[in-house]
């Protein structure tokens, strides 16, 4: 039965249980469907005693992984060789490879605590809650296959940022293993997983399983980004902060060459503002732990600020075109931000509202990570085409969103908790 909660379930603050039963996860159909997807059958709930050991208990995983890793580099030379004259992966390699795959996103969905059960060793479809559906061999391009390294370049630098390290390695910091991190202390004193937390790991989880399956030609269609195609439940929740993209990807190429020096008075003009924001958030603290909202002066002009940084960063990483105004105001940029500050606020969080933002603002830089990859392919890519690819687009908003989430939590501006799930849209 899927679970669809009637509010969010923050990503770090407490909340009560979820109701019992199995979150099911539907893979997109139709032409948005990539040949790799993930399938997910999880309740959230997770063993504290496993999860403390978990460290430990992944270690003979990580041994054969390695291992595994070793042999399947090999046989992926193999593969290229015998595509590259047949036009398309020999199925025994095909099934060798994608066991692989499977097998390293299962030791990653474990390691980071998107699945709670201890998997196996064999990479077997539809043994684990985090499994990956991997299509049969098609034809490919010989030119695309001649090329196929080179051409998963940009695709395993997202993925650097969105899981870190190699297929199934975790060793290099991303945005999944900062949220597992987090998580790991959430779900020994609450005995599940955060929803929002979990969604990031299985966001990041495919696009890893699509980069390596490209790399391993196991399919020829590009990995996708786009947070919109991970095939997640619904979120009925609050959303007192909303932003809003124009939806336009076409960009002028002599703006996009110039992006840096163009976006320097707002970087200045932000530094400035900045110095009265600390001051201002100091009075709006006490305002708000007596009368539990922050006030209209206050909430306009801490939250003008930080519509004006949304608006900063939507054109400095090539999110938007147009060049932004310096006053933040609300309606007058396509990516925008919209504030719902009526609601009344729990002074015990007020009061602890600096340590209890720390969490939210950790997984901030940790998507901030891929938002600054994302912007770096971009430009290459604007210049070249003259528009943004859509799946950066999205994916760089869902940054972008999250950001924003949480500086208006930090600065009072609302009393709900950053919620990192990709389908808060």
């Amino acid at each position: 039965m899927a679970v669809r909660p009637r509010r969010a379930v923050d990503d770090a603050a407490p909340a009560g249980p979820l109701s019992a039963g199995t979150i099911k996860i539907r893979p997109i159909e139709g032409a948005d469907r990539h040949p790799i997807h993930l399938r997910v059958d999880d309740d959230l709930r997770r063993s504290r005693l496993v999860v403390f050991f978990r460290i430990l208990l992944v270690l003979p995983h990580l041994v054969w992984l390695l291992a595994w890793t070793v042999i399947a580099l090999l046989t992926a030379i193999v593969g290229w060789i015998a595509t590259l004259i047949r036009g398309r992966l020999p199925g025994p390699l095909h099934r060798f490879l994608s066991a692989y795959v499977r097998y390293a996103i299962h030791v990653q969905s474990f390691l980071y605590l998107a699945g709670n059960p201890f998997p196996g060793f064999t990479g077997a479809p539809g043994r684990y809650p985090i499994d990956v559906e991997i299509a049969a061999p098609e034809r490919q391009g010989r030119w695309k296959v001649a090329f196929r390294l080179l051409l998963a370049v940009p695709a395993l630098l997202v993925t650097g940022a969105l899981s870190g390290g190699a297929a199934g390695s975790g060793s290099a910091a991303g945005a999944a293993l900062t949220v597992a991190f987090l998580a790991w202390f959430a779900a020994l004193i609450r005995g599940q997983m955060p929803r929002g937390f979990r969604d990031v790991v299985v966001y990041a989880l495919q696009f890893g399983a699509q980069a390596h399956g490209y790399l391993f030609l196991l399919t020829d269609r590009y990995p996708d980004v786009d947070p919109k195609h991970v095939a997640l439940p619904p979120l009925d929740v609050d959303r007192p902060v909303r932003v809003t993209d124009g939806g336009e990807l076409e960009r002028e190429r002599l703006t996009v060459f110039f992006r840096l020096l163009l976006v320097l008075p707002h970087l200045v003009w932000l530094m400035i503002w900045g110095i009265g924001v600390g001051f201002m958030a100091f009075l709006t603290w006490i305002v708000v732990l007596f009368d539990r909202r922050p006030g209209k002066f206050f909430a306009d002009f801490l939250g003008a600020y930080v519509r004006y940084a949304t608006h900063v960063a939507a054109y400095l990483t090539l999110m938007a075109r147009p060049f932004p105004g310096f006053r933040g105001r609300e309606g007058t940029y396509p990516v925008d931000l919209h504030l719902d500050t009526e609601g009344l606020q729990n002074r015990w969080t007020v009061v602890f509202r600096l340590v209890l933002a720390l969490p939210a603002l950790i997984v901030s830089g940790a998507l901030g990570n891929l938002l600054c990859v994302l912007a770096f392919l971009g430009w290459f890519v604007s210049l070249v085409r003259g528009r943004m690819p859509r799946s950066f687009v999205s994916a760089g908003m869902y940054a972008i969103r999250y950001h924003a989430q949480a500086y208006a939590y930090l600065f009072l501006l609302t009393g709900v908790y950053p919620h990192s799930s990709p389908t808060l849209e």
